[in-house]
Order: C-alpha cells, then sequence, then structure tokens
C-alpha cells in the first residue's frame, strides 16, 4: 500500500511545481533576480514552517508568490541603497500586476533572461536550471558532469553578472532570439531529463518538471516556427515521453527499452513525434535535437528490438557527431555500433571514452563486457554503475545484472 504523503512531502511538491514560476512573478517586481529568488526561497522556508501544521491553502502557488512578493518588498526597505521610494514602487506593480496564468509566458520570459549572451553557454543553462526548475546545484552539477562546488561558483558568478551588468528581465527582440535559443533548447532539455529520470523508481516527485519542459518546447515552437530546432526538441520530448509507462516494472525497476512491452507506448505521442521529425527532415536544416528525434523515431517505428534498423541509427549518429561531437554522442553511438559490428568494436570505442564519473558508461561497458564472457570485469562495472546512478530503478536492475552474472 502507498503511503499516504506527509505535511512535508506536499510542501516539498508545491516547491518543486511552482519554484520557476513564482520566481518568474516575483522577478517582474523586483527586477532582481537574485532577490526574486531568495524571496521566494524566504517564502518556502515559512511555508515549511507553517503548513505542516496549519495545512495547505486553497491555492499553495498564490500563497508563495504573496508571501515572496511581500518578503522583497521588506528587502527593499531595509536595503539603504534603495530606500522607502523604491519599496511603494515595488507595491504598486505587485497591486496593479494581475496574477498570470500558469500557462502564460512568464516562465519563458525567465528562461530567456537567464540565457542572455552575455553570459557563457554553461552558465547560461546552469542559472536557468536553478532559476527555472528549481534543481539543487548537485542536480546541476551532474547534468554537466561536474563537481558540485565547480557548479556552484559557476551559478554565483552568473547571478553576480546579471545583476552588476544590469541585464533585463523581458522577452528579447525577434533579432535577439537566436543568439539565446541554443540555451534555451539545452535547458528544456535538461528540465525535461531530470523528472523523467528522478521519477524512476520512486514516487513521482518531480512530474511538474517534465509537463513544464514539454510546454517549454511547444511555446518555443510555436514562438519560432522557421526555426527547426526547436520543433526536433519537441519531438524528442514527444517520442521519449511515448515510452514512459513502459520504462519501469510494478517493482519500480528500469525496463530497458529492447525490453519494454512496446504496446504500452502511447501511439498519439509518438505520431505526433513522427509527424514532426518528417516536417524537420524535409527542411534540410539538421540540427542536434532533430537528429536526437530522428534516432527515436527509428526506435518507435520498430515492432522489436531485433527489427530495428541500427545501420541506420549509426549513420544517424555519424550526422549527428558533425554538429554535437560529445564523449556522451559518442558513447550512445557505441551501443547502437554494438548491434551492428558486434561487442569487441563497440568496446574499443567506449574504452577510448573519458567518463568515468558517469554511471551510463559503466552501464555500457559493463553490458558489452558480460556479452563478451568477461563475468568478473562487468560485475565490477555493473557495481560501479549502481554506486554512481541517482535513480532507484536503475540502480535496481543495475544490482540484479550484477547478481545475474554471479548465477551463470
Amino acid at each position: 500500500m502507498t503511503e499516504a504523503p506527509t505535511p512535508t512531502d506536499s510542501v516539498a511538491a508545491v516547491f518543486r511545481e511552482e519554484y520557476g514560476r513564482a520566481v518568474s512573478v516575483v522577478l517582474r517586481t523586483t527586477h532582481d533576480l537574485g532577490l526574486a529568488e531568495e524571496a521566494v526561497q524566504e517564502a518556502f522556508a515559512a511555508a515549511f514552517q507553517r503548513w505542516p501544521s496549519e495545512g495547505l491553502p486553497e491555492q499553495p502557488g498564490a500563497w508563495i508568490i504573496t508571501t515572496a512578493r511581500r518578503r522583497a518588498v521588506d528587502r527593499f526597505r531595509r536595503d539603504a541603497a534603495r530606500g522607502e521610494k523604491e519599496a511603494q514602487a515595488a507595491l504598486l506593480r505587485t497591486e496593479a500586476e494581475p496574477e498570470p496564468d500558469v500557462f502564460g509566458d512568464d516562465r519563458l520570459k525567465l528562461l530567456f533572461a537567464c540565457c542572455h549572451p552575455a553570459l557563457a553557454m554553461p552558465a547560461r543553462v546552469a542559472l536557468a536550471l536553478r532559476v527555472l526548475g528549481g534543481l539543487t546545484t548537485a542536480q546541476i552539477a551532474a547534468a554537466f558532469l561536474l563537481p558540485e562546488a565547480t557548479m556552484g561558483q559557476r551559478i554565483s558568478r552568473a547571478k553576480a553578472k546579471i545583476r552588476d551588468a544590469g541585464i533585463p528581465y523581458r522577452v528579447p527582440s525577434a533579432g535577439e532570439l537566436p543568439e539565446r535559443l541554443a540555451g534555451v533548447l539545452s535547458t528544456i532539455y535538461l528540465i525535461y531529463n531530470e523528472g523523467y529520470s528522478a521519477e524512476l523508481g520512486a514516487p513521482p516527485a518531480r512530474t511538474g518538471l517534465r509537463s513544464e519542459a514539454l510546454r517549454l518546447a511547444r511555446t518555443t515552437s510555436r514562438l519560432l516556427p522557421e526555426e527547426p530546432e526547436p520543433a526536433g526538441l519537441l519531438a524528442l520530448l514527444l517520442l521519449s515521453e511515448s515510452r514512459r509507462e513502459a520504462r519501469s516494472g510494478a517493482d519500480g525497476v528500469l525496463v530497458l527499452l529492447g525490453e519494454q512491452d512496446r504496446g504500452r507506448w502511447d501511439t498519439a505521442l509518438i505520431a505526433e513525434g513522427l509527424a514532426i521529425v518528417r516536417r524537420c527532415l524535409q527542411l534540410g536544416r539538421l540540427g542536434p535535437y532533430q537528429l536526437q528525434a530522428a534516432i527515436q523515431a527509428v526506435h518507435s517505428i520498430a515492432p522489436s528490438t531485433e527489427a530495428t534498423d541500427w545501420r541506420r541509427i549509426v549513420r544517424l549518429y555519424d550526422l549527428l557527431l558533425d554538429v554535437s561531437n560529445g564523449p556522451i554522442v559518442r558513447l550512445n553511438r557505441a551501443v547502437a555500433v554494438a548491434e551492428v559490428e558486434g561487442p569487441d568494436a563497440a568496446l574499443e570505442l567506449v574504452d577510448g571514452l573519458e567518463l568515468g564519473g558517469y554511471h551510463v558508461f559503466h552501464a555500457v561497458r559493463a553490458d558489452l563486457l558480460r556479452r563478451l564472457g568477461r563475468v568478473h570485469e562487468a560485475a565490477d562495472e555493473y557495481t560501479e554503475a549502481a554506486r554512481l546512478s541517482p535513480s532507484a530503478g536503475e540502480r535496481l536492475l543495475l544490482d540484479a545484472r550484477r547478481r545475474a552474472l554471479g548465477q551463470a
């Protein structure tokens, strides 16, 4: 039987659902990104103190925003550099502006503000993940395969640069969109991945991140209908989402793509994603998200792993390497090479990668070693992959694979 959520769990759920929205709304009052985030954090701290005993308010998101706005105005009053006049101006903005619809564009505005070209690309994405997605520094560091302290410094520097340079909170003009687009798309993709991974083997604590990433992808694609990459990202997310129900068993254990019940895949999402991929391919302006979506499309139309066109997938990965030549792309390509040329050829490719701190690297290497009969080495790799994996469901699978080696 599933345990009922505790009051603290409920506050944490509101944080995950409302953090980015609250920051974006309060930012319209303060015009100061750092102050807006601090005010929202203080509002949630107050919620953690009050809600467990008082109960959740009827509209917890609105409660957070109202409290955060008040905290921001109090900050204005305490800050001698700003003074009472600025505090009164903030109050007038608070009273004059109607509460925006949760499906409006406030979060998209915040996303574009964080992805300002004055910031280096990694800093843009890291800051947007922190402010918009409410992700912890540790979660963002894991997404970038960096130490947590390094990522914390990067985010702090990005916030300071926005403050010191007076970067405005606004949607850029049409001419400014392209220079911010790569950061926006990367952030949406990583927000989706965090929500997707966090659910596996655990209660659906971050469902809001997945749905928000899909909403932002749709909104961005509508905003830039002539740009194929936003559409490519939307297709990629749709095709990934189509398999969500099949990727874990009743016990919460990860089910790999080749072992999934394809009858549980969402055919409506697949059809929508495939239609977008076809339109993108016709434009002939291929980018990394379109190519990743095309790879997922090949998986989506295959009736089984054995019937998958692996040679086509390898060719698509070759095209992807031309525009996004990174070690994780090469790792994923090696998985496809194993199906075409065998595990020996794939292992040679994998061993040339410097991804020792990445759990998927060890999981892939373990599987290749297992297929080659090198069971003791495979067991060590499964152990290391399980140690590094952030997902409970994935750890369960890796531990099961390691135990199966001993039984064999």
